[in-house]
């Protein structure tokens, strides 16, 4: 008997297609996540190797910590139990586990998901990005894509501006913590800037109207414009008048609610090829501010009575 395809079993025919045959078992999710946990090194995820450790690569407990999620969810998702992970979740696995490219987007495949399409912003951090990170445990850092959206930080990040974790994913982003009203907003630690009144706005409101040039198909990029045209008239404002500035260095005072204020060299490093930006904040050796940034290495921000 012939069987006359339809307009909608011509659509999911080719949706299986773009998929690469999703007809594959969603275990083969679990078993990959299972296994990349246990090939990467804890020491280049930024975890202390300790004696006696007997995991070979990551524990789960360290993989659910590093890419925001619940150990029970982990769990499930490596035996097969939870089945329709959304691209959220399996792009911060796949940076977690410092994926390859096509490693990244065998995970996406695995999931039943389209890997993320040429033309529309990166969040792929570099094994090596993250693993100068970890390495460089000493100096906080961040990592942000084209339209300031944290992707990825270390713990000394965590320790000076606080654990980005603990704000929703969609809200991990720099213009909203400026502009917006939300979460991301109510996240930033109050800090002074030495560069001129307003020159920091300005620049963050250029680099969007830059990256809306590059990137005029991203819906995520779209979104978060006209969210902040909509909610914020110096936004708007900036718009129309903001132009494209190279990033200098800057000294900005952190009001810190365990050591108090400390005042800090800011630098913007680009990465080559990616797209993406290293935010690293340091001090001069033997300096007080220096003395600040070791205490909120050894306390990881908490100082003991100190806490808010």
């Amino acid at each position: 008997m012939r069987v006359t395809r339809t307009a909608g079993t011509q659509a999911a025919a080719a949706r299986g297609s773009q998929n690469g045959g999703v007809a594959r078992s969603r275990s083969d999710f679990g078993a990959l996540l299972h296994a990349w946990r246990d090939r990467l090194s804890p020491a280049d995820a930024g975890f202390p190797v300790t004696r006696g450790r007997r995991a070979p690569g990551l524990r789960r407990e360290e993989l659910a910590q590093l890419a925001g999620l619940s150990v029970d969810y982990v769990l499930r998702l490596e035996q097969g139990r939870a089945r329709n992970p959304s691209a959220q979740v399996v792009g911060a696995l796949a940076r977690a586990l410092q994926l390859s490219r096509s490693e990244r987007d065998e995970l996406y495949r695995t999931a039943g998901l389209l890997p993320p399409q040429d033309g529309t912003i990166a969040t792929h951090v570099p094994p090596g990005i993250q693993r100068l990170t970890a390495r460089l445990g000493d100096v906080p850092i961040g990592v942000f894509a084209a339209d300031w959206t944290l992707v990825w930080w270390n713990g000394m990040w965590s320790a000076l501006h606080g654990d980005p974790s603990t704000v929703p994913a969609t809200e991990r982003n720099l213009a909203r913590a400026v502009f917006g009203a939300g979460a991301a907003r109510a996240s930033v630690r109050p800090f002074r800037s030495d560069r001129a009144d307003g020159e920091f706005p300005a620049s963050i409101v250029a680099d969007l109207k830059d990256a809306v040039s590059r990137y005029p198909a991203d819906a995520g990029l779209d979104r978060l414009v006209r969210d902040l045209r909509t909610a914020s008239g110096a936004f708007a404002r900036l718009w129309t008048t903001a132009t494209a500035s190279q990033h200098t260095s800057d000294r900005k005072t952190i009001r810190h609610p365990e050591v108090g204020d400390i005042t800090l060299d800011c630098d913007v490093l680009v990465v080559p090829g990616a797209d993406l930006r290293m935010v690293t904040y340091t001090a001069a050796a033997g300096s007080d501010d220096a003395g600040k940034l070791d205490l909120l290495r050894v306390t990881n921000g908490r100082a003991a009575g100190m806490l808010p």
